[in-house]
């Protein structure tokens, strides 16, 4: 176990260094950065200005050493600003003689963040946190019902209760959010149908969550995956309900719910397990739709202002989030496999 870990993490490790390299040198490339020069400098600025001002503030040094500045791992580069030394390690409001030679990732430091004049690490603690909330609510409402679905449809394959979940699954999974979310906000809280049960915003929920102002953003969301892992859970169990150690209990006399409980579903949850938790890296980006939608500030809704405003530092931010969320919640899923059935090795 401790041998299966250790390479693991390495094979971690090793994925997020390239996966965040491609990201910097994308969101590095030269007409992103002339335009870092126009929003810091002037837009009215020319083109040997330009070439002077990345120049002088290291943006013109090779990706590679870039790269390495903002991991931690060279020395931050330093220009004579007009206000005294300038730097990724000299921190607004801070004494440049104070300020340490490495300032990356590894040391904690994230960056600045140019459209909301914040670090960025404390921008992202904010909004993961929002975020943090949204798809806490959305497991919970999408797991336990997409599971039930699912059992329910698999157990008994054919029946006419197997096509109307299957259905109903269907039609939830072809309906992407920007669609469901719109009606949602229409049938519930709009004037058009007069059932303003709900707030069509979620701007309310970022200060305090009630059901009113969080429930359409969390069914947006939960109504896409529901059918997804429906479909899957519902596969998984339809297939072992034909194995024969399942008909060997059935002719033993034991109650059906028995033989679904305690010899089916356990098995028939190894698929859905994976199924599940793609959904954190899927709900972490797949919440920009949403969370833009309902005018929800978190971690979707602070990746688009980034995109949209050029702010490289949030969007390298963002990026290193995504990575980590997508790495970790593989790792967990591969031990889940060995947990839920013992004849998988991990090698």
């Amino acid at each position: 176990m401790l041998r299966f870990l250790g390479r693991r993490i390495a094979t971690m490790a090793l994925t997020a260094l390239c996966l965040t390299f491609v990201v910097f040198w994308l969101t590095n490339l030269p007409p992103n950065l002339e335009k870092v020069a126009k929003s810091e400098a002037g837009s009215r600025i020319s083109d040997a200005e330009v070439a002077s001002w990345l120049e002088k503030y290291g943006y013109s040094r090779p990706v590679f050493a870039r790269y390495g500045e903002w991991l931690g791992v060279v020395p931050g580069h330093v220009a004579e600003g007009a206000n005294g030394p300038e730097g990724r390690c000299i921190l607004r409001g801070t004494d440049p003689a104070a300020a340490p030679r490495y300032c990356g990732i590894l040391q904690g430091y994230w960056g600045w963040s140019n459209v909301f004049k914040e670090p960025v690490g404390k921008i992202l603690a904010t909004r993961l946190g929002l975020t943090g909330w949204l798809m806490f609510w959305v497991m919970a409402v999408m797991v336990p019902a997409s599971l039930l679905i699912g059992v329910l449809a698999g157990m008994r394959e054919g029946s006419k209760l197997d096509r109307s979940l299957s259905t109903v699954s269907i039609a939830t999974t072809a309906t992407p959010e920007y669609v469901s979310g719109v009606i949602l906000v229409t049938i519930f809280a709009s004037s058009v149908t007069g059932l303003k049960w709900f707030k069509g915003t979620a701007t309310g929920a970022m200060d305090e969550i009630t059901f009113e102002n969080f429930f359409l953003p969390v069914m947006t969301i939960a109504l896409y995956g529901i059918g997804y892992i429906a479909r899957m859970t519902r596969a998984s169990m339809a297939e072992v309900m034909t194995q024969q150690y399942i008909r060997t209990a059935r002719l033993k006399g034991v109650r059906f719910r028995d033989v679904v409980i305690r010899h089916a579903l356990r098995n028939a949850l190894i698929a859905p397990f994976t199924v599940i938790m793609l959904q954190f890296p899927w709900l972490l980006n797949g919440v920009v739709i949403v969370e833009t939608l309902f005018n929800y500030k978190g971690f979707g809704w602070t990746l688009v202002q980034a995109a949209g405003n050029n702010d490289i530092d949030m969007l390298l931010g963002c990026s290193v989030v995504a990575v980590l969320v997508v790495l970790i919640t593989q790792l967990i899923s591969d031990l889940g496999y060995a947990w839920l059935n013992p004849r998988i090795r991990l090698s």
